[in-house]
């Protein structure tokens, strides 16, 4: 949401609440991609990656090669090489066009757009076409993934969401 300020004429940039069901399936999700993930790659959440001077989102999660740095506010596409949205109402849109299109543009591997689906999380998995600069769907994941992109990983999806299982 966007809100303007009289004042002085800046843009604020609200954020929507989120549900639980979004903040527990970002936690598990850091948790579980953490796990898994080989020396050389940090899992982070709610860490922005500067795309250009003027863009700077904030993904849910990313993995990168970039070395840990507490002091750190930002990554860069060159060391991102996951990005993962979790789809709520209020972003659906900039998650399946706006970010989708932005993050390619940018050159970042791989990008995951997670959708709630009667209550079990759905990973719509995308990979770079390097040459053209856009994604290209690879897969749609129900109930588990696994994929060697951009390392091994291996999710029970529904075992992401508390009283859910396989």
């Amino acid at each position: 949401m966007t809100v303007g300020d009289a004042s002085n004429g800046a843009l604020v940039f609200m954020r929507s609440p989120q549900r639980v069901w979004h903040a527990r399936m970002v936690t598990a999700l850091v948790n579980r991609l953490t796990d898994q993930a080989p020396p050389g790659i940090e899992v982070d959440r709610e860490i922005t990656i500067r795309l250009d001077r003027w863009n700077r989102p904030e993904p849910d999660l990313l993995a990168t090669t970039a070395p840990y740095d507490p002091s750190r506010t930002f990554y860069t596409p060159e060391e991102t090489l996951l990005v993962v949205e979790v789809v709520s109402p209020e972003s659906a849109h900039r998650g399946r066009t706006v970010k989708l299109r932005k993050y390619a543009e940018a050159g970042i591997a791989n990008y995951w757009r997670i959708e709630e689906e009667d209550g079990s999380p759905v990973v719509h998995a995308y990979e770079l076409d390097g040459p053209t600069r856009s994604y290209v769907p690879t897969a749609i994941h129900r109930h588990e993934l696994r994929t060697t992109t951009p390392f091994t990983i291996e999710l029970d999806l529904n075992g992401l969401v508390p009283g859910r299982k396989s």
